[in-house]
């Protein structure tokens, strides 16, 4: 199926699967859309904003990528804060080898971060689109 998620390498690759998983589920797709501004003044922007066009119910998705340990996965517990001040509910889709075991755990624990692996079911129960049989009954 179109969309599924593949290894990514970087940053930029992530935002191209989730918008080609997204499409593939027939949700609209803007990118960098700015949402006013941050507490110290800086432009904030959305990475991804997707519009189920029928409902037009919207989530905003930011992406993080982490090839090797560093500080990105330092700053999405901020990332998911920052989201609380969005006028739409929003997701962190993270990817990469460089995150620990404890931060994978902590994000996904929250409800609003999801590994790419695990977005298709995801945005399908989110929007109410149809479920893929992927039950273990």
């Amino acid at each position: 199926m179109a969309g599924k998620a593949q290894a990514v390498k970087s940053g930029d690759e992530l935002v191209q699967q989730v918008k080609g998983l997204a499409t593939s589920l027939g949700l609209k797709v803007r990118t960098q859309f700015k949402v006013g501004r941050r507490i110290w003044g800086a432009a904030r922007k959305i990475d991804i904003v997707l519009v189920d066009e029928n409902t037009r119910k919207m989530l905003g998705v930011e992406c993080k990528f982490q090839s090797v340990g560093g500080t990105a996965e330092e700053k999405i517990p901020a990332t998911i804060q920052d989201m609380a001040a969005w006028p739409i509910p929003g997701l962190v889709v993270f990817a990469g080898e460089g995150f620990t075991r404890n931060m994978d755990d902590y994000l996904t624990s929250t409800g609003k971060a999801v590994r790419l692996d695990e977005l298709e079911p995801w945005l399908r129960l989110f929007f109410g689109l149809p479920l893929e049989n992927n039950s273990q009954d």
